[in-house]
């Protein structure tokens, strides 16, 4: 089917011109609206403005200009159907053989910080979806074109064939739907947090993400894996990261990755955290972020190697000799000097991702777990250890210093997988328990690694004591103060045992699992 009519009607401009000249070169009769057709006329390539072919003006400040039958009558019409074009014909419409659109750009109007509800709305496209399904409908016979990237394609398709193959309109069909199944899953997210924050898990939940980039393989070479991003995402992340230098990232450096940045973004004060296979291994905060590099690298010399370093101050140049000292994976941190950037760039294979400044704001948006014919949505965990009342339940007080440590054990084992116990003293991990199958099995393994260092140290469990085990093993190595969330039958065997040793222990009243 020769291509005669295209209606080009666009917000990204981008190549628009060239291949609107390439159109009518080719014999293309274009339509167009509003600004596509006051770019057109401006460099000179003819083109019919839609009210020319509906006789009706465009009202409501364009809010009405395309839903007219002399439009999608000329877009829907089945050619194999001679009572279809009979219809055209006697309403004098003419068919359309191709639709070039993309939609007013909600999303980088809703990503303005200073956006306000009325102009979000107004950037909700109504006429531009309805002529894009239209075309995808009906691509039996019209070509619907949604991105420019393939408008070389298009055109050279027509240049060889003098239409736009079947094949290539099935795929760009495909495309269309995706488009605005994506522009309204968009919406839909923004209107539910303007309307109904309070209700955060609606019953149906629309989820829309767009591939960032395709990755090597997934968690292994036999996998196939992609990364995908939020439309609009606030805060540094993953997504957003600018990768400095380094190899490609792969499925499980960005797991990794995501979860050091996330660890690191709880603290206010200059944090390091180093990971491995999305466990923290070494944690600390000091005065300056070169003292808290190497402390989190003390804290666990061996597991560091090949890891991830997550730092939230920016890396100058001291701390670039130091971080270059050992193999590492990644170094994420919100910028990197020019002198800095050049010495680590002398390990060709290290990625530095520069995530930009860090901010005070919570992580928005819900957590996703695919499971077998469903996926399991919850709210992020958020809460901070200093908005909660903590409960002292032995006989032991808590200074002032062991609650500054229990605080900045409690965010740690936030991160790391259950069950998991945290060992720390003056604000650098000692010992990492994670992912046991048993709570007092990972106790055992937080206090061997913390060594000779445990005496007078704390220890945080992300979750409740069924048994009084491991206090008792605390209180033989040495650990002066416990936090837990309680909540179990048997509170009361830990808290008599803690006051049997004198170690003051404190109840949060919340538990940090994470599986």
């Amino acid at each position: 089917m020769m291509m005669k009519r295209a209606l080009l009607s666009v917000s990204d401009k981008t190549g628009l011109v060239e291949f609107a000249q390439a159109l009518v070169e080719l014999g293309v009769e274009l339509i167009s609206t509003g600004g596509t057709h006051r770019l057109l006329t401006e460099h000179g390539i003819p083109a019919l403005a839609v009210d020319a072919v509906t006789e009706f003006p465009e009202m409501l400040d364009g809010r009405v200009k395309t839903l007219h039958p002399h439009i999608h009558g000329g877009i829907l019409a089945r050619r194999d159907l001679k009572e279809h074009m009979e219809v055209l014909a006697a309403h004098q419409i003419e068919p359309i053989d191709m639709v070039v659109c993309n939609l007013y750009p909600f999303a980088a109007t809703i990503a303005r910080p200073d956006v306000t509800l009325a102009e979000a709305i107004e950037n909700i496209d109504i006429g531009g979806p309805s002529m894009v399904r239209s075309a995808a409908k009906n691509h039996a016979a019209v070509a619907v074109v949604t991105e420019p990237e393939r408008y070389g394609e298009i055109i050279e398709s027509l240049r060889q064939f003098g239409e736009v193959p079947l094949k290539l309109r099935q795929e760009l069909a495909l495309a269309a739907f995706r488009h605005t199944a994506h522009y309204d899953a968009m919406i839909a997210s923004y209107l539910g947090q303007q309307y109904a924050p309070e209700e955060p898990l609606p019953e149906t939940l629309t989820l829309t993400f767009q591939r960032q980039q395709s990755l090597r393989y997934g968690e292994n070479p036999h996998q196939s894996a992609a990364f995908y991003s939020e439309p609009v995402a606030a805060g540094p992340s993953l997504a957003k990261a600018q990768q400095l230098q380094g190899k490609e990232l792969s499925f499980c450096n960005i797991n990794d990755a995501d979860a050091a940045l996330s660890l690191v973004q709880e603290f206010a004060q200059p944090a390091a955290v180093a990971v491995k296979h999305a466990n923290p291994c070494g944690v600390a905060c000091a005065s300056d972020i070169l003292t808290a590099y190497q402390l989190a690298h003390d804290a666990d010399p061996v597991s560091i190697f090949g890891g991830i370093v997550a730092l939230n101050r920016p890396v100058e140049a001291d701390l670039a000799r130091k971080l270059s000292e050992i193999f590492l994976d990644i170094i994420i941190a919100p910028e990197f000097t020019a002198e800095a950037q050049a010495l680590l760039g002398k390990k060709k294979n290290l990625r530095l991702l520069a995530v930009g400044p860090f901010g005070s704001a919570k992580p928005t948006g819900l957590d996703y777990r695919r499971v077998a014919g469903g996926l399991l949505v919850q709210t992020p965990d958020t809460i901070l250890p200093t908005e909660e009342p903590w409960q002292t339940v032995t006989e032991a007080a808590v200074s002032a210093e062991q609650l500054a440590d229990l605080r900045f054990a409690w965010q740690v084992v936030k991160y790391a997988k259950s069950n998991a116990i945290v060992v720390a003293k003056q604000g650098v991990t000692l010992g990492i328990g994670m992912g046991q199958v048993n709570r007092i099995d990972a106790a055992k393994h937080a206090l061997a690694h913390a060594g000779e260092a445990v005496r007078g140290a704390v220890l945080a469990s992300d979750g409740l004591f069924p048994f009084p085990d491991v206090v008792e093993a605390a209180a033989a190595a040495g650990i002066a103060a416990i936090v837990q969330p309680g909540g179990s039958v048997r509170d009361a065997e830990s808290i008599a045992a803690a006051n049997q040793h004198g170690i003051g222990m404190i109840f949060t009243g919340y538990r940090h699992f994470r599986h």
